[in-house]
């Protein structure tokens, strides 16, 4: 046995040799599993690939002899895992020799190809750590040989699913042109599943999920899974809602059920779960714990601008008119939020105090797939970005699909670009330099934005910042694409329910009959956008109420709906809610037939917990702050209400977000920590009462773990029109070349990275000033992580470096008043 024992570590420590040498050659000393794919020598990769079977053979010669079940069974995982490594390897060596013909230039290797030779890589790194855990502690009398059992035939289930995943790759290396990373039209995503067999997601989010992330952002990733299954577990419970809750533990406790939870439910729940899960980010309790270190900034504040016509100079100097959105439902307010480190002069709501106007204006647009998320909830990045680049922030709230479809979303932050334009003193700026930034969906709608000033003729930005941005808002058959097969963050079924809600409305929200709708869903070519309809998800908050204060934000057609359900009155309304919450004389509003979930989550809760009617001396009811509930929470005792009030020629209205007194952590902690119990009750027994109202019994199964997981083609059901206001990589040559100086920002394992890597070879075939940064080991969407995650938070800081370098404020010259005060001086 001794000998036995000795020739094992003597075998383990030549394996460690050989694969602490690869990976030093490959990462320069550090090691990191998702920089193995990057390194054009071959020879010390292979070696790690060699390690594995050596271990697996060591260990298969060990349990061979072993008669229990789980030793058996053991001596099989090993035997499975070595056989699928001599299949991997020659999958990926083809691969592997090419995936330099699609990167952007030399010093920026990145596609989909290595993307995914990355993953191969890591996992084999994944199965050489299990395989010596395993020699270590085999002879151990603590060797928990059930769980080992288990661990290593999930890590050859992982290994057989990436031999699909490559088969894959090679039937697009043959369908694409060298270069050329998405494939002939010819083809079809279907046509491509159809050449093999369906790929085995079950093992990408269980035992082995985040094998291929940075490992700091593993833990990461397993509790946001944990959190969606035990969410799915609540929101589609037929029985008491305590009940589900500890129900959820189990997904803590049994990483296969997890699995088949989170591929089932991505699989068969509709848009509604998924803008609903991620709507959490926007809860109180998601937003109290990030900020406890964040940066402090002076202005955090939200304005809705009023849905009047702009007048605006052309760069030729001749004169044009801006028109509101008024797509489904009409004009209505349009929420902006302004964050700035400082309080300038002339800025909305801060008098005539401050500190000069900025030469610079940063103006953003938030991901969450067309579907989900505010301004309020990437805060998280925001503050920090206000923070170190010193200038003001204005981050827009767009209307959310599916009620606020293509191209709403388009039009209103084209409106509100030019709002800025108009009103830039207003947000403390001289906007000499405007750069767009946004995040995914944000930044597809920023760049749209774009190419519509292009066409308008109207003042470019100074450039454009964009973080893992959708170049193509289809799925097209793109080795990145198919990543979303093993994504934590954007499961394929998730992503490809965003692209239909935003791409291809199934009916009109407003109820108009199926001739209008057809005409509405035509492909715009004209400067004019489609005319679909608004959003009622959110993004236009009570005017006058704190962040602050106990309850989430809500919207102001939330609190239209309500007011229609509780029959109140907007001609007559109390003096603790602004006029502007409830009403405006610009808006035309129809309630849509069919209320969305979310908003009816807050509905309710605005109901039970918020507000209540009173009767004022005409006899009409209005609505009221219930005051038990606010001196009980005692979360708005601070906040500060502001009435509606002319400013210059447009009437804004807008909420002050006034920073609360500097106290201690501990302080902060326990107030946080205070408010958790009434909001996680509040919040599930507004869950559990309105999911059983609105969703159908019929949607989604009973038993949600007892599905049969379908063939990912089964998805591709609908057609997205070619239009470059949905798409902007099909905008032509023209307008793209005149786009300002892009920098673009991704990671390796994004879906969205090929179409980032094409757009950007694109624009610089074109002469355009272009850069591309790929990071590796992060998720799409790492930016909300930036608080929490070492490499999330180099990756915001690299942002704010690209921006700086795009609003290059060193080089405007001194304005005139400074000038004479430094000659003077």
């Amino acid at each position: 046995m001794s000998l036995r024992i000795l020739a094992t570590f003597r075998l383990l420590s030549e394996n460690i040799k050989n694969i602490m040498a690869a990976i030093s050659s490959i990462t320069g000393g550090e090691m990191n599993p998702s920089s193995a794919a990057f390194c054009e020598n071959a020879v010390p990769t292979y070696a790690m690939y060699e390690s594995l079977k050596d271990i697996c053979h060591n260990n298969m010669e060990y349990f061979k002899v072993d008669d229990s079940e789980n030793g058996q069974r053991l001596h099989g995982g090993f035997m499975s895992l070595m056989t699928n490594v001599d299949v991997v390897l020659p999958l990926v060596d083809h691969v592997r020799k090419v995936v330099h013909l699609y990167d952007f230039d030399e010093k920026t290797p990145g596609n989909g190809y290595r993307s995914f030779v990355s993953v191969v890589d890591s996992s084999i790194l994944h199965g050489v750590k299990l395989g010596r855990q395993v020699c270590i502690a085999r002879d151990s009398l603590i060797f928990r040989k059930w769980y080992y059992t288990k661990e290593v035939e999930a890590c050859s289930q992982l290994l057989a699913s990436l031999c699909s995943c490559l088969h894959h790759l090679h039937t697009l290396l043959s369908w694409s042109e060298p270069g050329e990373l998405f494939p002939s039209e010819q083809y079809s995503p279907e046509q491509l599943l159809a050449q093999t067999e369906t790929i085995n997601q079950y093992c990408f989010y269980g035992r082995c999920l985040g094998f291929q992330y940075q490992p700091s952002m593993r833990s990461i990733l397993k509790g946001i899974s944990i959190c969606m299954a035990g969410f799915s577990e609540a929101y589609y419970s037929r029985g008491h809602i305590i009940n589900s809750v500890w129900a959820g533990g189990k997904f803590m406790i049994d990483p296969e059920l997890r699995a088949r939870r989170i591929v089932n439910i991505s699989q068969y729940a509709d848009i509604e779960f998924c803008k609903s899960f991620w709507f959490l980010a926007e809860s109180e309790i998601m937003q109290k714990l990030p900020n406890l270190g964040a940066a402090t900034i002076a202005v955090n504040r939200l304005i809705a601008i009023p849905p009047e016509p702009i007048e605006l100079t052309k760069i030729d100097g001749s004169s044009i008119t801006i028109q509101v959105p008024d797509v489904h439902i009409g004009p209505q307010t349009l929420n902006v939020r302004l964050l700035s480190k400082v309080k300038r002069q002339g800025m909305v709501g801060e008098g005539n105090g401050g500190k000069p106007l900025s030469r610079g204006l940063l103006f953003h647009c938030h991901g969450g797939g067309f579907v989900a998320h505010t301004s309020r909830s990437h805060e998280v990045y925001l503050r920090e970005w206000a923070t170190l680049l010193d200038v003001p922030i204005l981050s827009i709230d767009y209307s959310l699909a599916p009620h606020a479809p293509f191209p709403r979303a388009p039009q209103e932050v084209f409106y509100a670009y030019c709002w800025a334009l108009k009103n830039a003193a207003l947000l403390g700026t001289t906007a000499e330099r405007i750069i767009l930034a946004g995040d995914s969906a944000g930044a597809n709608l920023n760049l749209v934005a774009c190419l519509r000033m292009v066409a308008e003729g109207i003042r470019l930005p100074d450039g454009i910042f964009m973080a893992y941005a959708p170049m193509l808002v289809n799925f097209i058959v793109s080795p990145a694409r198919l990543l979303c097969l093993m994504d934590p963050l954007l499961p394929f079924g998730f992503m490809m329910r965003c692209l239909k809600a935003y791409a291809c409305p199934a009916n009109n929200a407003n109820g108009n009959d199926s001739e209008k709708n057809k005409q509405n869903l035509s492909i715009s070519t004209d400067k004019d956008f489609l005319k679909l309809s608004p959003s009622q998800d959110g993004p236009n908050g009570i005017m006058g109420i704190s962040d602050t204060s106990s309850f989430e934000e809500v919207s102001e057609s939330d609190l239209v709906e309500l007011q229609a359900h509780k029959s109140f009155t907007s001609d007559h309304l109390s003096d603790t809610l602004s006029g502007a919450s409830l009403s405006s004389e610009h808006k035309t509003l129809v309630t849509p037939t069919n209320e969305d979930r979310s908003q009816q989550y807050v509905s309710d809760f605005l109901e039970k917990y918020v507000l209540e009617s009173d009767t004022d001396s005409e006899g009409h009811k209005i609505p009221v702050l219930k005051k038990k509930s606010l001196t009980e929470t005692g979360s708005l005792e601070s906040a500060t209400l502001t009435e509606g009030k002319s400013l210059t020629d447009t009437n804004t209205y807008e909420r002050s977000i006034k920073s609360p007194p500097s106290k201690g952590i501990h302080t902060r902690l326990s107030e946080a920590a205070g408010s958790i119990v009434g909001t996680v009750s509040s919040k599930l027994s507004n869950l559990a009462s309105s999911s059983k109202k609105s969703k159908s019994p019929d949607s989604v199964p009973a038993n949600l773990d007892a599905l049969i997981a379908r063939s990912p083609s089964d998805e591709f059901v609908f057609n997205v029109p070619r239009d470059p206001y949905l798409s902007p990589y099909w905008a032509s040559e023209d307008v793209l070349a005149k786009l300002p100086p892009v920098k673009i920002l991704s990671v390796h394992l994004d879906p969205c990275l090929d179409d980032c890597v094409m757009f950007a070879k694109k624009i610089k075939r074109l002469g355009n000033p272009v850069t591309l940064d790929i990071l590796e080991g992060l998720p799409h969407g790492f930016l909300s992580f930036s608080r929490i995650c070492k490499e999330a938070h180099e990756g915001s800081l690299l942002s704010i470096k690209r921006i700086k370098e795009l609003m290059d404020l060193d080089s405007l010259k001194p304005l005139q008043d400074e000038a004479k005060q430094n000659n003077g001086s």
